[in-house]
């Protein structure tokens, strides 16, 4: 027992060391191009942050909502993961408003700015999936074009797989899936996440961009904006237990259950848009094609991972072409 007790401490103490050590490397970068990047930014159209919330089943759900209901077309809803909000999907957004596209960007329970409403709640990707669908059917929404990204990849993956009837169309865009993670700064935080529950903010913030970091942006200057807004709702006191939480919650063993019932449908349009240097490796999106019966991966060359911000342009190019199928008919073929 003594020596039980006694390596908790030297692990907290190794969990430090990594921490402070990404931190001192990534810190002088992220300050350098904060500037730049809200500069490069300031051409591209953002969505503002159209917040709205209401109490279901008990929990109080936090979304954006961007456009007005069209009866002619289904509503587009997006999905972020870990460790990011609704606001990553900022630059995506007014590619489809401006053609009369709804979009409801919905937060993780437990995740963003609802951190504190998914402390001692199972917060894992099938409980995310009857979260969302609870909260569909408190908007009055049965059908609709549901978009993912990382983790909530995976939560619109177990939807599909409980409830088919919800979707129109789908487009994940490097999303988990079968046993394509977690990375391995995740693992860590797992390992450790006794300890994360009790960290500071200042202790908590190297283990988050750390793990940024590693899954990556193309574009450094993106990365370094994305990686401070990303960041400020973790910066509150209970932002390392809601951090701890999730990881704690995170799991491979969920996306590979909901793989495994998957419908095959050819009336589902569906697409796939994934860097070519994503950590969450390209073989897995092609896998999730064959599974879907989808046309194929649509790959962007030198891109990592989170391409809703650094190639909002394509993933927008991808949604539209769902809604253009809807509208249309199914494609003759689909490979």
């Amino acid at each position: 027992m003594d020596n039980k007790r006694s390596r908790k401490p030297r692990n907290f103490g190794r969990l430090a060391i990594f921490g402070t050590a990404a931190w001192m490397a990534y810190a002088a970068f992220q300050k350098k191009q904060a500037l730049k990047a809200r500069r490069s930014s300031s051409s591209m159209p953002v969505a503002p942050e159209l917040s709205r919330s209401a109490m279901i089943d008990g929990i109080l759900m936090r979304w954006e909502e961007h456009g007005k209901r069209d009866s002619s077309q289904p509503p587009v809803i997006m999905v972020h993961g870990i460790p990011t909000n609704p606001r990553i999907w900022r630059y995506v957004i007014p590619h489809l408003t401006s053609t009369g596209t709804q979009c409801l960007a919905w937060e993780l329970v437990g995740f963003g700015w609802s951190i504190d409403e998914g402390l001692g709640r199972d917060i894992s990707i099938p409980k995310q999936a009857e979260y969302l669908a609870a909260w569909l059917k408190a908007q009055g929404i049965e059908r609709a074009v549901f978009v993912g990204h990382d983790v909530g990849g995976g939560v619109v993956q177990a939807l599909l797989a409980a409830r088919p009837e919800l979707f129109a169309g789908l487009v994940l865009t490097d999303v988990v899936a079968f046993d394509n993670w977690p990375v391995a700064a995740m693992k860590t935080a797992r390992q450790f996440n006794w300890a994360i529950d009790k960290l500071p903010p200042a202790m908590l913030k190297p283990i988050f961009h750390a793990g940024l970091s590693e899954l990556g942006h193309d574009d450094a200057r993106r990365g370094a904006e994305s990686a401070a807004l990303l960041w400020e709702p973790y910066a509150r006191p209970t932002g390392a237990a809601g951090f701890a939480n999730q990881a704690r919650h995170m799991s491979a063993k969920d996306t590979l259950a909901a793989a495994a019932h998957l419908p095959n449908r050819d009336d589902l349009p569906v697409r796939i848009v994934w860097g070519e240097d994503d950590p969450l490796d390209i073989a897995s999106a092609e896998r999730l094609a064959t599974l879907l019966s989808a046309p194929p991966v649509r790959r962007i060359p030198g891109a990592r991972h989170f391409n809703p911000e650094d190639h909002p342009d394509i993933v927008a190019d991808e949604i539209r072409s769902v809604l253009g199928e809807i509208h249309s008919g199914p494609l003759v073929e689909r490979s």
